[in-house]
């Protein structure tokens, strides 16, 4: 990762994959860490062809979700019950604590998204919520 600061303005180059808690791809954008966010943190999510995310919450934390590339469902809710599908182009908001577990419905595509959340930190308040997972 390449970060270029400035006079109260940063650029980032984020050039290096790293894998979240969630077991997604991702590339870090801004964040405590990089550019001394402190409210915010915005990354590009890669959900590889048919794949998913482990299901989790973000505590204490909102996130909002735009999906540039591909189509996904999300289920969400306390057993995963609910769902909401996503194509390139949608928004996505979770509140802080809501369990939810992103699919990719294309097998043979990535699906991409630009997910920023009210947590600096990023992975710090996810919370990985065994036991709840839900296949395809």
């Amino acid at each position: 990762m390449e970060v270029k600061p400035g006079d109260g303005v940063s650029l980032v180059r984020a050039t290096e994959e790293s894998m979240s808690k969630q077991g997604l791809p991702y590339y870090v954008g801004i964040s405590a860490e990089n550019v001394g966010a402190k409210r915010i943190s915005l990354n590009l999510i890669i959900i590889p062809p048919g794949g998913h995310a482990e299901a989790h919450f973000h505590r204490d934390h909102e996130s909002a979700i735009y999906l540039i590339k591909g189509r996904t469902v999300t289920r969400y809710g306390k057993r995963l019950e609910k769902e909401m599908v996503m194509e390139a182009g949608d928004f996505l908001f979770i509140e802080p604590n809501v369990p939810h577990q992103p699919f990719n419905l294309d097998d043979k595509e990535p699906a991409m998204a630009v997910v920023t959340r009210s947590d600096p930190r990023e992975q710090e308040s996810v919370v990985l919520y065994p036991g709840h997972e839900r296949k395809k």
